[in-house]
């Protein structure tokens, strides 16, 4: 039931509400006690569904969850959590529906790609006109476009489920025929589907012009505040929010389930890659003996992902240019950015970037090259380094968390 007629249908079930009662809350899960009730949570309904049988911890824990590249939001009613969704954008570990379906037309557009996954909903709480599961599904559209630096969304779920996504979410299905038997969630059916949220706000305008405000998702996603929804809030422009300490980690996938055991030496590897902090080391299964390990690259800076404006500021053929751009890898000596017009290549000049509100560096590089891929993309070599981007860098490098980033004067 695509389009306009699954939205007649689905539509009568929604309802857009911006007024939420105040002991409902949306955020990200950060502490122990949330991540085991969103677990709990999903693991619960994966069970019922058939999704998965059940498991000794009563939770449902992937190696995806210990990434930092990974946000588990969370919406809480009182103190007890009720909904959960995560955002697993692609890593060095990638992300589970990539194994089974082709997303090279997805890549070709350019942009980061994440996989909502792991969404579950409280049964007292799934008839409710969507009062929970809207709220949720705003709060990852925002999240992910904004602070996740994400351009592409895609999932994997169950064929009936489908017709919900494609007509009330406007995602489109993947070209690629569904999936019989999806490991990933216990054998069952699968259909792949994608959002590009660059052009969602027009898809979303297309799809409910007419309609009324408690029933208009363009509307409510890209206009209507509500105030429940609880964003990160962030010193630094960085656009990951990592949660787990050594301890969580410990906790969660050698305790509490058997994740880590059961990895293979490849994936072990690339998390020793991930987790590089000597801090981590304890509570990350060794790396067998015999395993190759041509496929880590020796780095002598760090990059880290980042979404900070910035300017150019150079003088090309005896005139003076300003060029706007976005930063969004950066290391200890250089930066690459996106930019609306293509930066001049061999070209030297001033930089001022916003690292975060209250913080700014202005240093003097050169733009090395461009993309071969994409001429808008290029990158830059710092040539005079000021203080405010060391101890940015430094402060990236030495936080483990997102609440220790926040506090990053103890690293500056």
């Amino acid at each position: 039931m695509p389009g306009a007629v699954g939205l007649a249908v689905y539509g009568r079930l929604l309802r857009c509400d911006a007024v939420l009662p105040d002991k409902m809350v949306f955020k990200l899960a950060e502490t122990r006690e949330e991540l085991e009730a969103c677990f709990r949570l999903l693991h619960d309904a994966y069970v019922d569904a058939g999704f998965m049988v059940p498991d000794p911890s009563g939770l449902r824990v992937t190696v995806y969850h210990a990434l930092p590249t990974t946000s588990t939001l969370m919406c809480r009613v009182g103190d007890k959590v009720v909904g959960t969704l995560s955002l697993i954008r692609e890593s060095a570990l990638g992300f589970p529906m990539q194994k089974i379906f082709d997303l090279t037309a997805v890549r070709q557009v350019g942009g980061k790609v994440a996989e909502v996954s792991a969404l579950a909903i409280d049964p007292r709480f799934r008839s409710s006109s969507g009062r929970i599961l809207l709220p949720l599904l705003k709060f990852m559209y925002d999240y992910a476009a904004r602070q996740f630096d994400t351009r592409h969304l895609v999932i994997a779920v169950n064929p009936r489920h489908i017709g919900f996504y494609e007509s009330v979410l406007c995602f489109r299905r993947l070209k690629q025929r569904p999936v019989a038997h999806y490991d990933f969630v216990n054998g069952a059916p699968a259909v792949g589907a994608h959002l590009d949220l660059m052009r969602a706000p027009e898809a979303f305008r297309r799809r409910y012009r007419g309609q009324p405000d408690g029933k208009n998702l363009y509307r409510y996603f890209t206009e209507v505040q509500v105030p429940n929804i609880h964003y990160p809030e962030k010193r630094f422009y960085t656009t990951t929010d990592p949660v787990m300490t050594p301890l969580l980690i410990d906790h969660f996938f050698n305790w509490r389930t058997t994740v880590f055991a059961s990895l293979r030496p490849r994936e072990l590897l690339l998390l020793h890659s991930i987790y590089d902090l000597p801090e981590y080391k304890h509570c990350l299964p060794p790396i067998p003996e015999d395993t190759p390990r041509t496929e880590l690259r020796r780095r002598t800076h760090r990059r880290f992902s980042v979404m900070c404006p910035g300017n150019l500021v150079c003088r090309q053929l005896g005139m003076r240019r300003r060029l706007e751009f976005t930063v969004f890898e950066c290391s200890e000596s250089g930066f690459r950015v996106r930019a609306e017009k293509s930066l001049p290549v061999g070209v030297s000049g001033i930089v001022s970037i916003d690292l975060g509100a209250n913080d700014r560096s202005v240093m003097r590089v050169t733009v090395l090259r461009q993309s071969a891929q994409d001429p808008h993309i290029a990158l830059l070599r710092i040539d005079e380094r000021d203080e405010a981007w060391y101890k940015f860098v430094m402060a990236l490098g030495q936080a483990r968390t997102h609440d220790e980033l926040e506090d990053a004067t103890r690293f500056i």
